[in-house]
């Protein structure tokens, strides 16, 4: 099994505890056990199986929104995150290869006029969004005529949707679902408007941060080929999420 060098280690981990941001915001990635009130989910199951390979003991911070581990990370207060791969973060972030792929869509409410994404980006429609999200990276790229509302966090966005601003909602599209339970008269577009490739980012401002994402790449590659990310997600009931080629 492919090793890192002491180097490599410290660098990887220079307080001697790697520090893991768990992102709460994203259910497909991560949440909280009713019971024990500690993060689960298939993030938790990465972070473990790396501690275990590197034979580094493990702490997980959680955090609620995705922007929220990338401000950590760049301030070096951890140093590994899970977020999606993004060109505006990979200027401080070192990504491993997309280890799954997860769908973003639009909500609307049921009366709404527009029956499909390609409808969304038109003159005097608002899109409801979290807050420096891989959606609102995304969008802020993409939307040329509709304009965006950026709401606290993902979890937020149904909310402020509901509560009047904006007439679409956009986010992952396990989390618009469950948030929808919360009320009526809603409803999803069709399809999806991006793919979404969830990955490992440690900072590149870690000297031997090459070596540290060849090495994490390596342990991505064997647990896709494995069944061991297949085998998380169907343990943690994930759905709309695919392992990633």
């Amino acid at each position: 099994m492919r090793s890192l060098d002491q180097a490599s280690i410290h660098s990887f981990a220079p307080t001697g505890t790697l520090r893991v941001g768990i992102n709460l915001g994203n259910p497909v990635l991560a949440g909280t056990d009713a019971q024990t009130k500690l993060p689960k989910g298939i993030t938790v199951d990465i972070a473990n199986e790396i501690g275990k390979r590197t034979g580094l003991p493990i702490e997980l911070k959680t955090f609620q929104t995705a922007g929220a581990t990338v401000d950590a990370i760049k301030e070096g207060n951890i140093d590994l995150i899970f977020v999606a791969i993004d060109p505006i973060r990979g200027a401080d972030i070192s990504y491993t290869p997309a280890y799954i792929q997860i769908e973003g869509a639009y909500m609307v409410k049921a009366n709404s006029p527009l029956m499909s994404n390609e409808q969304v980006d038109s003159p005097g429609n608002e899109i409801v969004v979290g807050k420096g999200s891989a959606y609102d990276l995304y969008l802020s790229r993409e939307i040329k005529q509709a304009s965006l509302i950026r709401a606290a966090s993902s979890q937020a966005v149904i909310d402020d949707f509901m509560s009047g601003q904006g007439n679409i909602a956009a986010g992952v599209k396990q989390q618009l679902e469950v948030d929808a339970k919360r009320y009526s008269d809603l409803r999803m577009l069709p399809g999806r408007f991006m793919v979404i490739n969830q990955a490992i980012g440690i900072p590149k401002a870690r000297p031997e941060f090459e070596n540290t994402t060849s090495y994490l790449t390596h342990i991505i590659d064997d647990l896709k080929s494995s069944g061991f990310i297949l085998a998380a997600m169907q343990r943690h009931s994930i759905q709309g999420a695919k392992v990633a080629q």
